[in-house]
């Protein structure tokens, strides 16, 4: 039972991965403007404004799962009984700075079924392409940000830079 959850897990990170460097070259097929596809998503951690907005979405929308101080569910990298990873951290123990703020804003705003063109595909993580608008979606992630510690939001800037 353990090999099979491990290659769960294996294969959903893969799936991932690629999802994110997929949408990262050539955007989401259907799913987005193509004349935006050239206009990146950069965060505005520095923005009071809208780090406090993204505060307030996530209090309502994404603490539930992520927990209020971002720390994830627990065993967050291994698949429950149900099949589903639990909600990773978004704080500097998770691999959200890992992603520049385009691939953050695709998968949060289209969800992962869709990166991937897998409709069918198991995800707690629901899309929020009809819940938050693109400014609330910015500003969430721009909260996430602006939590992480400055060596890593330094990281952050330089990968978003590269965009």
């Amino acid at each position: 039972m353990k090999t099979s959850t491990t290659a769960f897990a294996l294969l959903t990170a893969t799936a991932l991965v690629a999802a994110i460097l997929t949408t990262r070259w050539t955007g989401i097929a259907g799913a987005t403007d193509p004349e935006n596809l050239s206009q990146a998503v950069v965060l505005r951690d520095r923005d009071a404004g809208v780090v406090a907005l993204g505060a307030q979405v996530y209090a309502s929308e994404c603490g539930a799962c992520h927990g209020d101080n971002l720390q994830g569910q627990p065993d967050w990298r291994v698949p429950g009984d149900d099949g589903l990873r639990p909600a990773p951290p978004h704080d500097a123990t998770g691999h959200t700075w890992h992603h520049d703020g385009d691939a953050l804003f695709r998968l949060t705003k289209y969800g992962l079924a869709e990166i991937i063109g897998d409709p069918d595909f198991a995800t707690g993580m629901p899309a929020y392409e009809d819940v938050l608008s693109d400014e609330e979606i910015i500003a969430v992630l721009s909260y996430i940000k602006s939590t992480w510690p400055g060596e890593i939001r330094a990281q952050h800037d330089a990968l978003e830079k590269r965009q």
